[in-house]
């Protein structure tokens, strides 16, 4: 178990002794201490917001507020209020003067999650907030200086977004400062059986039962399920064992109904794109290098250049992956 901050509550602990977990631990240690913005990226339930409350933890911000705002949660208009608060009469249905989370989180951090899907108006204001390092409230002309760290987190791919005009390039570069790319759980499989036993005396001690345990078929089972949902879908179903175990002591296989699993890299028929031929024929060797190359970009990219969380995401091992860059690179220097 690898801890961020030590003597910290376990709820603030990334478990996991992989490699993955290693390197998200190891850049959490550099960052947490500074003021860079910070921006975590990966699956749902991979744990973004456990690992942006270790960010804040990890440095002298651990002593101020922490604060968290989702993005998707209110409607564009509250949502402006929500972060930068308002005086009464600015709007209908102000009735009365409100701090917003930026004040709040004053000498800590505020964590922003599903930042890609805040509207472009609010993008530009969050832009000159960072930049200049203050805001005015809703119907107020005062400035308000901020001492704010931003911790923000996306499962989307905002280079994407910014390409298809939905998110500002800007803004993406001022968040970007520090990547953190979470890996998902498929990814880190040896940490299965430590998250296991996390689970296990957590739910158990909020149920008020005794400690259970698990039997080796049930953690064998465990460890080969692909958990699209990650670690958060892994919690569900020790707390759905935890409950179909009854009076037992030991979870069996039986205990854990999961659904089927969906494998992450695969591709039903109707979904593979369509390369057309042109009547004057192409190079077919050259087309096959661009699309190679065009799935080796996007892998590094989402996994923040991580090779070997960029062959896991291809079904590749981490020296081929690494061979096919250096043949790509090198077929496009001749």
């Amino acid at each position: 178990m690898t801890p961020i901050v030590q003597g910290r509550d376990r709820e603030r602990l990334l478990i996991g002794e992989s490699w993955e977990m290693r390197q998200v631990c190891r850049m959490i240690e550099l960052v947490g201490p500074r003021r860079a913005t910070v921006l975590i990226t990966g699956e749902s339930g991979t744990g973004k917001e456990i690992a942006a409350r270790a960010i804040h933890s990890a440095g002298p911000r651990g002593r101020g507020p922490w604060v968290a705002v989702n993005c998707t949660a209110l409607p564009e208009n509250l949502l402006e209020a929500e972060l930068f608060g308002h005086l009464r009469g600015a709007f209908t249905g102000a009735m009365q003067n409100r701090v917003g989370r930026f004040e709040q989180a004053q000498g800590g951090t505020l964590f922003l999650d599903e930042i890609g899907d805040l509207a472009m108006e609010l993008q530009a204001k969050l832009l000159r907030v960072l930049q200049e390092r203050e805001f005015q409230r809703l119907g107020s002309s005062e400035t308000i200086k901020t001492d704010v760290r931003v911790v923000t987190a996306t499962n989307c791919d905002l280079m994407a977004r910014v390409e298809q005009g939905l998110f500002r390039e800007d803004l993406y570069y001022r968040l970007n400062v520090v990547p953190i790319p979470m890996p998902a759980l498929r990814q880190r499989r040896s940490d299965i059986p430590m998250l296991v036993e996390h689970f296990l005396a957590k739910i158990c001690g909020m149920e008020e039962v005794p400690l259970k345990s698990i039997a080796p078929a049930a953690l064998g089972r465990l460890c080969e399920y692909s958990w699209p949902g990650n670690v958060r879908q892994l919690e569900n179903a020790i707390e759905a064992g935890v409950a179909l175990s009854g009076d037992r002591d030991m979870l069996e296989a039986s205990d854990f109904p999961l659904p089927q699993s969906i494998k992450a890299n695969s591709i039903s028929a109707a979904e593979i794109p369509t390369i057309p031929v042109p009547d004057g024929g192409l190079d077919y060797e050259h087309t096959l290098a661009v699309i190679e190359r065009s799935l080796l970009a996007q892998a590094l990219q989402k996994t923040g250049g991580n090779k070997k969380a960029a062959a896991d995401m291809l079904n590749l091992k981490r020296t081929t992956l690494s061979a096919k860059i250096r043949t790509l690179e090198a077929a496009a220097l001749n």
